[in-house]
């Protein structure tokens, strides 16, 4: 089940946090970095996100997040995290057809490392195509997708 999650309440913001550091840490050992930036998100920071923050649930355990911002039509996915204990499960894929469906706007963006094959494969699934690449300062090559808005 897909529902908002109150990332303003510590405790939510908590359980959201727990979820990002297991994912991360799995992610970053698939991009082969010891220093990820989502690593150093802590639970304070998640729970002062202006970001609006969606979890898939299975057995009352928070299994993955989603994060996104919309702005001036916009639709930015800033996180989707599955905890590994529920990889392989479609959740992910529920998640940004959640948001892809869900909402109003007129182009959806997500960035990931370049050498993050199955997020930028499942991100291809969803029709986004891949319109930017840049190296940030903290040295892992990025790239950067869109898709319009379904009809």
């Amino acid at each position: 089940m897909i529902t908002k999650l109150e990332n303003s309440n510590y405790q939510v913001a908590s359980q959201i946090h727990t979820v990002f550091q297991n994912s991360y840490k799995i992610e970053a050992q698939l991009i082969g970095v010891e220093n990820f930036p989502p690593l150093l998100r802590s639970a304070v920071d998640i729970s002062h996100s202006k970001s609006e923050f969606y979890g898939f649930s299975e057995n009352k355990c928070l299994a993955a997040v989603i994060e996104i911002v919309i702005e001036n039509q916009q639709l930015e996915i800033n996180s989707l995290t599955v905890d590994p204990k529920y990889f392989r499960k479609g959740i992910a894929a529920k998640l940004i057809s959640y948001v892809l469906h869900g909402f109003d706007f007129t182009e959806a963006i997500v960035e990931t490392a370049v050498v993050n094959k199955p997020a930028i494969n499942l991100y291809k699934k969803h029709g986004f195509v891949e319109f930017k690449q840049w190296t940030p300062s903290h040295g892992i090559e990025k790239l950067a997708m869109s898709v319009k808005q379904p009809v």
